[in-house]
C-alpha cells in the first residue's frame, strides 16, 4: 500500500486518529484501528511490535515514506509521531 502526503492529509480530516506507539498499541490490542502507518525512520523495535500485533489482527504495517518530523508537521504537531493509528469508523 503505497500512502502520499495528501492520503495523509485526507485521513487526517475524514477519520479519527492516534498518535504514537503507545497510544496505536493500546488501541490496537482492543482491535480498535483499521490501519497503522509507521515512519520509515521509525525504530526497529517499534517496527517488530506492531508487525507482531497487526499479525494478530490481520492487518498489515503501512510504511510511509516520511521521517517522524515530516509526519508530526503534516499532522499540524509541533512534535515528530513515528506512529499514526487509524481508528475505525
Amino acid at each position: 500500500m503505497k500512502i502520499d502526503a495528501a492520503e495523509i492529509k485526507k485521513i487526517l480530516q475524514e477519520r479519527k486518529v492516534v498518535f504514537g506507539t503507545e497510544s496505536s498499541l493500546r488501541h490496537l490490542k482492543k482491535g480498535k484501528l483499521e490501519s497503522v502507518l509507521i515512519t520509515s525512520n521509525g525504530s526497529k523495535e517499534t517496527k517488530k511490535i506492531l508487525d507482531k500485533f497487526c499479525a494478530l489482527s490481520k492487518m498489515e504495517v503501512v510504511i510511509i515514506p516520511f521521517n517522524s518530523q515530516e509526519l508530526g508537521m503534516l499532522c499540524k504537531k509541533s512534535f515528530p509521531i513515528s506512529v499514526l493509528g487509524v481508528l475505525k469508523s
